[in-house]
């Protein structure tokens, strides 16, 4: 397992900070972890569902 910084999240996504944070506030994003401090990261495996479950909603429209 391993986890991954927001700058990673963004990259992967192609969402911004705010939209980010806006998404996990709304309950439609994983959560982040906190690493110590005001550090947090995110489990990579978790983003990649997210964005598999994403890529399934737009094959589902598809059909």
């Amino acid at each position: 397992m391993r986890l991954i910084r927001q700058s990673e999240v963004s990259k992967l996504t192609g969402l911004s900070r705010a939209s980010i944070y806006r998404q996990i506030d709304e309950g439609r994003f994983p959560k982040s972890v906190s690493i110590g401090g005001r550090s947090v990261a995110w489990v990579e495996e978790e983003i990649n569902e997210w964005i598999e479950a994403r890529i399934a909603e737009r094959d589902d429209l598809a059909n």
